[in-house]
């Protein structure tokens, strides 16, 4: 009696789970939130004033390789090669200031996911934050391949059209610098942008704002959403180049379903379900090759070496 000293202890709590998590969450106050918010900004300029700076020293390289598509265009459709200048200062405009801006927006995009990240991770557990490295490559991979696709296949294509649309119709294209890069950087960083959408439905998922079964249940709605900004982002209204942008999006799209899933797997300690997977991929494969096959005998197409691979 009375040897209240005696009294065993309580065990430390063990750090497992949850209240692990918890710990490993920074709280912050709203004022702090907006300090680290003005920080990142801050650094993400930073870094796309030093790619611009990087950038300006390849000026006219770069303005060739930006020009390149409307000069071949002109060359495919017999028309003279040149872009024209309206303005004395539309040339230093384009060449010494807005090429370098778009290259160092690719450049220093890597820099500005990090610093996004940097920003959203104090409020993720400790354990989420392990995605940080997986998710600056693989949006920064998915923007530059965004710019890429666009540049090589959405924007030539697209260009191409637009220009034969007056040809033997006694017109002559004229095209200004200024409105050939406008169209040029639209096309190219909108593309860019679009193509960032699996590292949305992740960032979505990781959150906890949406899951898979949401996605799936709801991706009538989303594909649709998905052609309407193809219509959008595309500079043509026909329906091929139409294609060739949203069909890529709606792969991303169910991409995106995908990373989500293995997401929400790996919150749940669960294994990813290899044996369907392989059974639903052999049946996409075996329904492609037979679109194909009747592209081929029926329809007359034929494949080629070269983009789009399958021409009539």
């Amino acid at each position: 009696m009375g040897g209240g000293g005696n009294t065993p202890a309580l065990p430390p709590p063990t750090g497992d789970g949850e209240d692990d998590d918890d710990e490993g969450m920074l709280r912050m106050s709203f004022l702090e939130h907006l300090e680290e918010l003005r920080s990142r900004i801050f650094k993400a300029l930073a870094g796309i004033a030093i790619a611009f700076i990087v950038s300006l020293t390849f000026s006219s390289q770069l303005w060739d390789f930006v020009c390149q598509p409307a000069v071949q265009a002109l060359k495919t459709l017999k028309f003279e090669p040149y872009l024209v200048m309206i303005e004395p200062m539309e040339s230093f405009n384009i060449i010494w200031f807005k090429v370098p801006i778009i290259c160092a927006i690719f450049l220093g995009s890597p820099c500005v996911l990090y610093q996004l990240w940097a920003f959203i991770s104090p409020g993720l557990y400790r354990r989420e934050r392990r995605w940080a490295a997986p998710f600056i490559l693989i949006s920064a991979g998915l923007f530059i391949l965004g710019g890429v696709f666009a540049y090589f296949v959405v924007f030539r294509y697209g260009l191409t059209f637009l220009l034969s649309i007056g040809q033997g119709n006694n017109v002559k294209p004229m095209i200004s610098m200024s409105h050939y890069f406008d169209l040029f950087f639209n096309v190219v960083v909108g593309v860019g942008l679009v193509f960032e959408l699996p590292v949305l439905i992740f960032f979505l998922t990781l959150l906890r704002i949406v899951n898979p079964v949401f996605l799936l249940n709801h991706s009538r709605y989303a594909i649709l959403a998905i052609f309407m900004i193809a219509a959008i982002v595309t500079p043509t209204p026909d329906v091929v180049n139409l294609m060739l942008f949203a069909t890529p999006m709606c792969m991303l799209f169910y991409v995106g379903i995908l990373a989500s899933y293995l997401l929400v797997l790996h919150r749940e300690n669960r294994r990813f379900p290899w044996q369907k997977v392989i059974i639903i991929t052999v049946a996409v494969l075996l329904l492609l090759a037979g679109v194909l096959y009747l592209a081929i005998t029926k329809y007359g197409y034929k494949p080629v070496p070269h983009w789009p691979f399958l021409i009539r």
